[in-house]
């Protein structure tokens, strides 16, 4: 069975929003290839209309190892507004998220990524889907934004690793544990 593993970009006060104004100033040799190691260990990409929206509008006219990978990778798509899917690879799944998230995650293979802690990410944790979230804090107060959490939100978490980046980048390392 595979694993589906969430990695999401963090302010120290608690922002995930649109990281890519802030994020990219820490994201050093260190934390590419980290990222190319995460993408290639996984067959597929989870997403939410919205990340879509946003990568699909950055990431085809890119090019480099991540680049390629993160293009030709297989993306699916959890929406009910989509009607098309134009980036290469990209499939739309319209039915119940928990159910279609655990049907790829029983096939066959490697692990699932999902970005972000948006709405998906929120519905494969409730569910207890997801497996792993790898959360890149940043050395940095943005001030406003969306948050990881919402509130009313609640999971338990056990720390599994942490790592620094040289950059000072804090990765924290997280299972899920059942309520």
């Amino acid at each position: 069975m595979r694993r589906i593993i969430e990695a999401t970009l963090l302010s120290l006060d608690g922002v995930m929003g649109e990281p890519h104004v802030w994020a990219s100033d820490y994201f050093d040799d260190e934390s590419r290839n980290a990222a190319l190691e995460q993408l290639l260990a996984s067959d597929a990409m989870l997403m939410g209309r919205r990340t879509y929206e946003v990568f699909s509008k950055i990431w085809p006219g890119e090019d480099g190892d991540y680049a390629d990978r993160l293009n030709d990778m297989p993306k699916y798509v959890f929406s009910s507004t989509l009607n098309y899917a134009e980036w290469s690879n990209a499939t739309i799944l319209r039915g119940d998220v928990a159910t279609e998230a655990r049907s790829l995650k029983e096939q066959p293979g490697r692990d699932l990524i999902v970005y972000g802690h948006g709405r998906l990410a929120r519905t494969l944790l409730r569910h207890q889907l997801l497996d792993e979230l790898r959360i890149f804090v940043h050395p940095l107060v943005v001030g406003h934004g969306a948050l990881l959490f919402q509130e009313g939100e609640h999971a338990r978490l056990t720390l599994t690793a942490t790592h620094a980046t040289p950059a000072g980048v804090a990765v924290l390392i997280y299972e899920p544990t059942a309520p």
